[in-house]
This record gives structure tokens, sequence and C-alpha cells, in this order.
């Protein structure tokens, strides 16, 4: 009893020496519970993997854009070839529907082809378009002709690139991109696979990207790498590398096909790759885990070539994506924190530094002086990307290199822009062709045939020497120095002479009697100035001498002659095609005075030419208007006439049957496309049109008048073959006369 009460008595002593800290644990006890109630959980660090695939891996925007809508947010992601791409633009900043954006408003069939667009030509090359249609492009070296290696530099491309990554162009280690990111290249030395983690982002994604027998190989850090695919086309382990506790998978690659449809060598070929590339992928996908989730995107039978299809390809990785809805949301994070998650993403996308120095990295020939000369003025003031993209324009549109890039680069703490170059391999000296043929199927036929050889790069500033030869019904043999005297203002000097043959038919009453024949020998001194790649202003004086012989009849005796002349010459031009433009306007006006140096009065000569082009979906609406007026002078002087007939020159005549001192002529042309021009052998843009012409010659200008012109009407098929654009047309004349052609040459 006693050890009892004293029990008690200990038990309460006990209790009321702690009843103190129970009260003050009472106190703290919410606090405490709210401190450790908000403390989250550590979210797991998300991988995603993007597969290769070509034009599938478009799929892989549909799956970010579905990520982005669920707040799902990446922490690492490892691509190959396309997702590499897709990956790097997505690192870089870009949400997934700015990349959808971005390339949905890409032109693939231009992007893989290294030729400038027209509109980005010099004024030069423009013109060497309109006399020297044939589409091979010819080197010259010692006595051998080269001829391009046939795989695409990816000039376009590159620079579709670079002006999407600018923004983190500074930025050299990919581990400090949101995510961070890894490319796979493979060495085409070794066959090994290359994880890019640092370095120039563009010249990454390129390298991954960079398909065999279609990209050429890039070079980096030492290395010549291919598209990553062939080795590792699905890079789980690369992402597991990273550091991720759970990944998300997207396999666009190419699946095998079924015995149908291994037909042709090609085929044969494609299935013996894409079974080496889908064997590396099932190992990899054995690899993952039921915490991974993986998306394969239903493509069918979507060709990796077919960008055609880029909008059907990113809906079906955003079906894949909503498919898996549940799996993925189990990864998402509140909208406030994927807030703080896309903001941090966004601010990796710095504003563009200001450029400290400009250099040219080890470049060919005389290009370092180009660049030097076209980009130096960008130091000293931030980075203007569309000014630094006109300037690439401007170099690379000479036609003389195979690639032209620039990338930021930083040293120390400055930052600098640094310009590479590589020439043409198969330069610097090219031979262009040009054909021309016109038959009406009654006898009446004209054929040329036109080589140019081309010497480029004489000097740091561009200066070239041309060489043209021609044969056929006007035989020509012509040469011309163009020599400029800066790489930014095109001012140049252009010493030439020239030997040229041609026919001029005699008229009595609208009949043909008898044929002229005109030899012509000029040479001279022209000085100008081109004006971006759109313009040229040219004057000149020459010398010009030669005979005119009587052909076929019997009317009037030979003559000689021998005058000085000066010209002032305009040319305009930015129509987007030479063979069958779509959009632009050319024009080209010339005032030329004459004299023999003993007489008077000479001749003036005035000509303009206008051309536009206005294009509807698959429509196309051309207006052209040309005229010409030989003022004072003879009125017979057949070296100076101009002449209408033929195809889209009248085209009910007889091709150059009606000559005169004076001229004028207007066209409506409606072209409708038919044919959609693909990499195919034949596979080349086919056109039909109709053409509605009103124009006339005229002996004297008191005799010009709207009541004298004809009206004439052709019905056309044409395309724009590698020979140039050919035609097969029907034309009606308003005397009632037709004609049929068979049209080779240019038109427009």
């Amino acid at each position: 009893m006693a050890a009892t009460v004293a029990k008690v008595a200990w038990g309460r002593v006990r209790l009321t020496s702690l009843a103190p800290l129970l009260l003050l644990s009472v106190m703290l006890w919410p606090a405490a519970g709210v401190t450790q109630s908000v403390e989250p959980a550590a979210r797991p660090r998300i991988g995603l993997v993007l597969s290769g695939g070509g034009a599938r891996g478009t799929a892989h925007i549909g799956v970010l854009k579905k990520l982005d809508e669920m707040h799902v947010p990446i922490d690492a992601i490892a691509g190959t070839s396309m997702g590499a791409v897709i990956g790097g633009l997505y690192a870089s900043g870009m949400t997934g529907a700015e990349i959808e954006k971005l390339l949905s408003s890409v032109d693939w069939q231009d992007a893989f082809r290294d030729r400038p667009k027209r509109t980005d030509l010099a004024f030069r090359r423009k013109r060497e378009d309109e006399d020297f249609l044939v589409n091979l492009p010819l080197g010259v070296r010692g006595k051998k002709l080269l001829i391009p290696s046939g795989l695409i530099a990816g000039q376009k491309l590159t620079q579709i690139l670079r002006r999407a990554t600018l923004p983190v162009a500074t930025v050299a280690d990919f581990d400090q991109l949101r995510p961070r990111l890894r490319a796979v290249a493979t060495d085409l030395e070794t066959g090994a696979a290359v994880v890019m983690s640092s370095g120039d982002l563009t010249s990454a994604m390129r390298a991954s990207v960079s398909a065999p027998g279609v990209f050429a190989p890039v070079a980096r850090d030492g290395r010549l790498l291919v598209d990553g695919g062939l080795v590792k086309n699905l890079p789980i382990d690369v992402a597991r590398e990273m550091g991720v506790d759970v990944l998300i998978v997207v396999d666009a690659g190419v699946l095998l096909q079924t015995r149908e449809r291994l037909n042709s060598l090609p085929s044969v070929s494609n299935q013996a790759l894409a079974i080496m590339v889908r064997r590396d992928a099932d190992v990899q996908r054995a690899t993952l885990t039921p915490r991974d989730v993986l998306l394969v995107p239903v493509l069918n039978d979507v060709s990796s070539y077919d960008f055609g299809v880029l909008e059907r390809a990113i809906e079906a990785g955003a079906d894949a994506a909503e498919q898996s809805r549940q799996s993925l949301q189990a990864y998402a994070v509140s909208p406030a924190e994927y807030e703080r998650y896309a903001d941090a993403r966004h601010a990796v996308r710095s504003g563009l530094p200001v450029v400290q120095f400009v250099r040219a990295e080890s470049t060919p020939n005389n290009h370092e002086r180009q660049i030097t000369d076209l980009f130096s003025d960008l130091a000293g003031k931030p980075l203007d990307p569309a000014q630094a993209e006109r300037r690439v324009t401007t170099l690379y549109g000479r036609g003389h290199l195979e690639t032209l890039d620039y990338r930021l680069i930083r040293e120390g703490d400055r930052d600098g822009l640094e310009v590479s170059a590589r020439a043409n391999s198969w330069g610097p000296d090219y031979l262009r062709l040009g054909l021309s043929l016109q038959d009406n199927f009654s006898g009446n036929s004209t054929f040329n045939a036109a080589a140019r050889l081309l010497f480029t790069e004489l000097n740091t500033v561009g200066a070239e020497s041309v060489w043209d030869l021609q044969v056929g019904a006007s035989p020509r043999l012509a040469t011309e120095l163009y020599l400029p005297i800066s790489n930014r203002v095109r001012y140049f000097f252009a010493p030439h002479l020239e030997l040229e043959e041609h026919n001029v038919p005699r008229l009595v009453d609208g009949r043909q009697i008898g044929e002229f024949r005109v030899h012509t020998f000029d040479y001279g001194l022209d000085a100008g100035r081109e004006f971006g790649n759109w313009g040229e202003l040219r004057a000149g004086v020459l010398r010009s001498e030669g005979k005119t012989s009587v052909r076929i009849g019997d009317f009037i005796p030979d003559s000689r002659f021998g005058v000085n002349a000066a010209f002032l010459r305009l040319s305009y031009d930015r129509l987007d095609s030479a063979n069958f433009p779509h959009t632009g306007q050319a024009l080209r006006a010339e005032w030329r005075v004459e004299g023999d140096g003993r007489t008077a009065r000479g001749n003036d000569l005035l000509s303009f030419d206008w051309r536009g082009a206005f294009s509807f979906g698959k429509n196309t609406l051309v207006g052209w208007v040309s005229g010409g007026s030989t003022i004072g002078g003879s009125q017979t002087n057949v070296r100076n006439f101009y002449s209408l007939g033929g195809f889209l020159n009248l085209s009910g005549l007889a091709a150059e049957s009606l000559p005169g001192p004076q001229y004028g002529i207007a066209r409506a042309i409606y072209l409708r496309k038919v044919g959609s021009g693909g990499e195919g052998v034949l596979n080349v843009p086919g056109y039909v049109g109709v053409a509605i012409e009103a124009g006339n010659v005229w002996s004297d200008r008191s005799k010009v008048s709207f009541s004298g012109l004809r009206n004439d009407a052709a019905l056309f098929f044409g395309a724009d073959t590698y020979l140039g654009p050919a035609y097969l047309a029907f034309g009606y004349d308003e005397s009632g006369s037709t004609a049929l052609y068979l049209f080779l040459g240019r038109s427009f």
C-alpha cells in the first residue's frame, strides 16, 4: 500500500515537472505542423527522348505541345537527328507552339536546295539566269569538268536553325540550356556514336540531322559527323546518363516495310538501313521501366522525306500523347509551378550581346577580305540578326560558296561574331550552258546553243572574266572583264568586246521578199553601280563596226557601217523565276545615242521592257509590256530594227517575221500550275496557260497608233525542265494565220 502511494506521488511529481514542456509543445505544434505539410516532396527529374525519323520526327512537336498543355516539366532532352533539331529548339527556350510555327513556315523543298532563291541571287547571276538556262552547274579546273558532289551542304537549313537559336548562341555548355540537352551524331570515320553536350548549338543540330547521301557531313571538333540515327536512333541510354528519374520516350522511327513494298532497289536499300536502325531502337526500348512512358505516334506509311505531311505528323504526335494522358499527368505540376518553370526556360533566351569584334574563320581564296568588308561594321553595337542575314545573303548570292555561316563566340568577357565560309568544290571557274529552239512545224525553225566560261574571284573584291560563245542561227562571241572596286558599294568598270550576226527579214506590203544578214563587231567600256541584288545603273561608250549583206533576194547592195555610241541603261529585277515567274517585277530601260562622227544627225534608240507577276494559289497572272523607238537618222537602217513574231511575240506569226524601227507589244498571260515539281528526273513543274497579245511594228513614229495594233492569242503547255523552259504552243493572229510551236528557251 505504501509502495502504491509512493508510486502515485512520484507520478504526480513527474507530471507536474513535465507540464511546462507539454504546454510549450502544444503551443508550438500548429507552426511545426504547417512547416512540415507545405514542404513538397521533390518531383522526379523527367527526361525526354526524341528519336530520329526525318519528316516523321516532326511528330515530336505535337508531343511537346501536349506536355506544355498538361504542365509536364522536362529537365533533360536527348535527341537524335530530327529529334535533336526539335529538342534543340525546345532547349533554346522555344515552346512547342513556337516550333510548330517556325517549321510550318519553312519551304522544305527549297530548304533542301543549296542554290539561293532567285530573289537572293546577286544581280549578275540573275542576268545569267535569263541567258543560260540549262540547270546544270559545271566547274572547270585545268582540262577537267567538275560537278557538285550531289550532297546538300545545308546552307538554308543551317540559317533557319541559326536564326531560331541566336538568343542562346553564347551558351556553350548545353547543361546551361533549359532543359539540358544532348544531341547524338555518328563519327563517319569510326562509326562511333558522338554525344554532343557543348559547343555551337546550331552545328550540333545540323550534324545530328545530316542524313548520309542527302546532306554533306559536318566538320565539328575535329570529327566528320553524320546523322546519329545510324548508331543510336533512340538514345534512351544517353538520357539515363543525364541523371533523370523517369523517361518520356517518343519513337517516330521508320517502320519495316512488308514484302509487297520491297520491289525496287531503293526500297530494299532503305529496308536494310531500317533493320539496323530498328534493332538498336528495340534494344533501347527493352531498358524502359514501368515508371517510364513510351509514345509511338501512328504515322503508318509517312515517309522520312515527305515534309509535306508536317501537319499530319504533328497531329499524330499530339494524339499519341493524348492517349497516354493519364500516365503523363502523373508527372504534371501545378499551374503556378509550371509558370515558374516556363519563365526559367524563357529567361535562357537573353538579349543579344554587343558585338565587340568580327573575324573570319580560316577561309578560302579571297573570301576573308570579302567577309571583313561586309561584316566589320556590325562591331560595336548589339547584333542585328536581320542585318547579319542580309550580309550572308549578299555574299552567298554571288554564287561562289557552298556554305556561309556566322556564330556568336565569347572570348574572355568579350562577345564577337565569327564568320566561316567554304568555297564551291567545283569552282572557282564555271561553265554555263543555254539552249534555244523554236520550230513552227512548217519548215521555219531557229536554233542556238550557247556557253559561258566564267572565271571568278580574280581578286579580293570579286573581279570576273566572262567569255561567251553561241552557235546556231545567231552566232556570237563576246568577252567582258567585270571590275568592281569595292565589296560594300558595288561600283564597277567593264571593258568588253563582241562579234555577232543575225538575220533580218525584208518585207514589202507585209510579204517577205528576202533577208538581210547583219554582221557586227562592238568594243567599249562600261561603268556603273549595282543596287543590292535587285538593280543596276550602267553607262558606256562603244564603237560598232560591221556590214549588212543580202542573204536572200536581190534588192540593194551590201553596205558597211562604223558608228560611235553611248548608252545609259537602268535594270531592275525582283522576279522569283526567270522561267515561270510567280511574283515580282522586272524592268529594263535603255537610251542609246549613235553617230558616225561625220554627219550632223545620228540615231537615238529608246527601248524598255517591263514584266510583273502576281499569284494566288496555283494561278499566276503575268503582265508584260515591251517597246522601242528609233529617233532620227535613217528609218531603213536594218541593223537597229526591232522584230516581232513567234511565241508570246505575236504568237500567230512566224518567229521574227515582222521587223521595223518602231515597235510595241503588250501581253496578258494566265498560268496554272499542274505539276508539283519534285526531285524525280521527270517530275518537273508543269503549267497550262493562255496569252492575249496586242502589238505591231511601224516604219515611222508618226504611224504608231492603237488602231494599228495586231491582236494575237496563244494556248500552251510549259514545263520547267533541266534544259530550260519548254513549251508546246498554238498561236493565232487576227489575219487568220496560225502557228504551232515547239519552243525551248527564255519566253518571259
